[in-house]
């Protein structure tokens, strides 16, 4: 299987050859990916595989030692600071605790990233910020706070003022943790619903399998450095390596260890009657 999406001509992000050691461990060893344009990609893995680090490599906030990362036909290690600020306005991002300003009303939880890079007049501010608000069915909601809202309102606030800059990118960073199944499915319908009307292209980090094949278009699975495997949703399912295996199928044995490293067994125990 390619490392890459069949769709690379047309990647909004495309990534080759991504080397990254953080700490003294290797996060990535020669990682190649594609995200196409207008397309909602999941990126998944075990826990510690470096999620969140392709977030920071592709907004760059974080420089890879080794590989090459293009976003909408820029290489991102030949931009400077003004040129990466320029590149960050036009993505969108959803945090995984919503990260809502908690003294500030909805309408300016979603009117702040406005407030802070664009001097409008408050009436085109308020002709914006409503529709987006309008768009995650929370228009009525706009002089609640935060404290006020549940988990899911918050998250659709929080997609609101993701999208109020109206991004080529939007990147969801676990949106579906703590969600009950109405807030759930909620959530599930805006992701493919802005996707269409808006025309964004998104990345969605998640670990929930059944939520993510019912909005992703393909799926990237990250293990060990490397991508373990991708396809559609229904295809990595099916798929029948070690990885796709464990991690699909939940199992307990497999690539990933269930035990951390640690001394043997025995001697531990030995150590500790010595010492009692």
């Amino acid at each position: 299987m390619s490392a890459v999406s069949t769709s690379s001509k047309d990647a909004l992000v495309r990534i080759r050859g991504l080397r990254t050691r953080l700490g003294g461990k290797v996060i990535f060893d020669g990682v190649d990916l594609d995200i196409p344009r207008g397309g909602i990609t999941a990126v998944m893995g075990p826990s510690g595989t470096g999620k969140t680090t392709l977030l920071r490599h592709i907004t760059g906030q974080l420089q890879p030692d080794a590989g090459e990362i293009v976003v909408d036909g820029r290489n991102l290690a030949q931009l400077d600071r003004n040129g990466l600020f320029e590149l960050r306005e036009r993505i969108g991002y959803l945090f995984q605790n919503s990260a809502l300003l908690t003294d500030f009303s909805v309408f300016e939880n979603v009117a702040f990233p406005l407030r802070q890079h664009a001097r409008l007049p408050e009436e085109l501010i308020r002709n914006i910020v409503l529709p987006k608000l309008q768009a995650v069915g929370l228009r009525g909601a706009a002089e609640l706070m935060p404290a006020e809202l549940s988990g899911g309102m918050a998250r659709r606030v929080a997609l609101a003022r993701a999208i109020v800059r109206d991004p080529m990118l939007l990147i969801y960073d676990e949106p579906f943790v703590g969600l009950d199944p109405i807030a759930l499915n909620q959530v599930l319908k805006l992701i493919r619903v802005l996707n269409q009307t808006l025309g964004l292209t998104s990345i969605v980090v998640a670990h929930e399998l059944s939520a993510v094949s019912r909005v992703a278009d393909h799926i990237y699975l990250l293990a060990a450095g490397k991508v373990a495997a991708h396809g559609g949703p229904d295809e990595l399912v099916r798929g029948d390596t070690d990885w796709t295996r464990q991690f699909f199928g939940g199992e307990a044995d497999g690539p990933v260890p269930f035990h951390y490293p640690a001394r043997d067994y025995a001697s531990d125990l030995g150590f500790a009657k010595e010492r009692a």
